[in-house]
C-alpha cells in the first residue's frame, strides 16, 4: 500500500509535461481537423485514433527521455550535435510555422467568442493581455497549475460527443475496423486520412515538451513516473479528439451538412441539432482551446529559440535576467493577435502555409531526435532498444511519409 502511495504521489510530483502538451495539440487547428473529419466522412476516420495514439506516445516518450537523462532541450541538443548554421535555419523555420499556429489561436478564440456576440475586437486584446500576464508575470509552477486546469476543461468535448446522440456501436466498429476499400478512391478521403494524423504530431511539441522537463527538474530517478504522465496525456487528448469526430458525425455528417470552413462553424451548426447545451460546450471548449495553445505556442517558440541561439530562458526567470526571452514571448503575442484584427488580411491562406511548412519541417526534427536518442555517448543506457526503436523508426517513417504526400497534395491543390 506504500508503495502504490508513493508512485501515486511522484506521479502527481511529475504531473505536467506530457499532459499539457499532448492536450494542447487539440488547439483551434486540431479542432478544425477533427471536426472536418466527422462532418465530412462521419464515423469512417474514427480508426486512425489508435495509430495516432502509439504514434504520439512513441514520440513524446523520447523527447521526455531525452530532456530527463541529458538536461537540456530538444534545440539546445541539435546546436551541439549539428552545429550552429542548420539550428539557425530550423529556427527560423519553426518560427514561421508556429507564427502561423499563433494566429490560428487567436482566430479560434474571435470565433468562439462571436458565437456569444462578443466583438473580436474586445476577446481578442483581452485575451492577448491576460495570456501575456499569465507568462511575464507567473512562475513555472504557477503557470503549470493553469494549463493542468485548462486541460481538464477538454471534458467539454466529451460531454458534448454524449448530447449529439451517436450511434455507438456504429462509432466503436469504427474505431477497431479498417474502413471500405471503396474509401480510398476518394482523393478528399485520402487527403483528410493525412490530415488527422499529421495533425497530431507537430514539430512544435516535441520541443516543448523537452523544455518543460528540463525546467521542472524531472531527472532520470523521476522518469518513470514522468513516462507515464506522457502515456495518460496522449490517451486522454486522443479521447477528447475522438468525441469531436463522433459528435460532429452524429450531428453535422447524419444531417448532410458537410465541409466546415472554421472551427466556429461546427458550434454554431450543431445548435439546432444538438440542442443548446451541446453548442455551449462546443463552444467554450473551442475557446479554452484557442486561449490554452495560446498560451502554449508561443512559449514553445520562445523557448526553442532561446536554447538553439543560447539564450537565457524560463518561467522561473525575470524579465531582466532573461530579456530576449519574453521580449521574442511577447511580439509573438501582439503580432500574432494584431494580425487576426485585421480586417483584410488573407489568414486562411497564410494558415495554410504554415501547414505545408510543418510538413517539411516534421520529417527534419524526427530525424534529428532519433539521431541524437540513439547516441549513446549523449544518452547512456538510455538509448532506445531494439525493439523500440524498430517501432521509433517505423513511427517515424510513416509520419514522414504521411507529410511528404500531405505537403505533395497541398501543393499540387489536390484533396483541398
Amino acid at each position: 500500500m506504500r508503495r502504490w502511495r508513493t508512485r501515486v504521489l511522484l506521479f502527481l510530483a511529475v504531473l505536467g509535461p506530457g499532459f499539457i502538451t499532448a492536450n494542447v495539440d487539440n488547439d483551434a487547428g486540431g479542432i478544425l481537423t477533427y471536426s472536418q473529419a466527422g462532418a465530412q466522412f462521419g464515423y469512417t476516420l474514427l480508426w486512425t485514433m489508435i495509430p495516432i495514439t502509439l504514434a504520439l506516445i512513441v514520440v513524446q516518450e523520447m523527447c521526455a527521455r531525452m530532456g530527463a537523462v541529458t538536461g537540456k532541450g530538444l534545440s539546445d541538443l541539435i546546436r551541439e550535435e549539428f552545429g550552429l548554421r542548420i539550428t539557425f535555419f530550423t529556427m527560423i523555420l519553426l518560427v514561421i510555422v508556429n507564427f502561423g499556429n499563433v494566429m490560428t489561436e487567436f482566430s479560434g478564440i474571435a470565433g468562439s467568442m462571436e458565437l456569444f456576440h462578443i466583438s473580436k475586437y474586445i476577446s481578442v486584446p483581452v485575451c492577448a493581455l491576460l495570456v501575456w500576464l499569465l507568462v511575464v508575470k507567473g512562475d513555472y509552477k504557477s503557470v503549470e497549475k493553469v494549463f493542468l486546469v485548462a486541460s481538464v476543461f477538454y471534458i467539454a468535448y466529451i460531454i458534448a460527443g454524449v448530447l449529439s446522440g451517436p450511434s455507438w456501436h456504429t462509432a466503436w466498429l469504427a474505431t477497431v475496423q479498417m474502413p471500405p476499400r471503396s474509401v480510398w478512391h476518394n482523393s478528399a478521403y485520402v487527403y483528410m486520412t493525412i490530415g488527422v494524423i499529421g495533425t497530431t504530431i507537430a514539430p512544435w511539441m516535441q520541443f516543448y515538451l523537452q523544455s518543460s522537463i528540463v525546467e521542472k527538474g524531472i531527472t532520470v530517478r523521476q522518469y518513470g513516473a514522468s513516462r507515464l504522465d506522457v502515456i495518460v496525456g496522449s490517451f486522454f487528448t486522443d479521447i477528447v479528439a475522438w468525441f469531436i469526430v463522433v459528435a460532429c458525425a452524429a450531428t453535422l455528417f447524419v444531417h448532410g451538412l458537410g465541409a466546415i470552413q472554421v472551427p466556429a462553424d461546427a458550434a454554431e451548426a450543431m445548435k439546432p441539432l444538438a440542442g443548446q447545451y451541446a453548442f455551449i460546450l462546443f463552444a467554450a471548449g473551442l475557446f479554452n482551446a484557442s486561449l490554452f495553445a495560446a498560451s502554449i505556442l508561443p512559449l514553445s517558440t520562445a523557448y526553442t529559440v532561446c536554447e538553439g541561439l543560447g539564450f537565457e530562458s524560463g518561467l522561473d526567470k525575470r524579465f531582466r535576467e532573461a530579456p530576449f526571452f519574453y521580449g521574442f514571448y511577447t511580439l509573438l503575442i501582439i503580432t500574432g493577435a494584431g494580425i487576426v484584427l485585421w480586417p483584410h488580411f488573407p489568414l486562411v491562406k497564410f494558415i495554410i502555409l504554415s501547414q505545408v511548412l510543418n510538413g517539411v519541417l516534421l520529417p527534419v526534427i524526427l530525424i534529428f531526435m532519433l539521431r541524437l536518442i540513439n547516441k549513446r555517448e549523449l544518452m547512456g543506457q538510455h538509448i532506445n532498444g531494439p525493439w523500440f526503436n524498430g517501432l521509433a523508426w517505423t513511427t517515424a517513417i510513416i509520419v514522414i511519409g504521411l507529410t511528404v504526400a500531405m505537403l505533395v497534395m497541398q501543393l499540387s491543390g489536390s484533396g483541398a
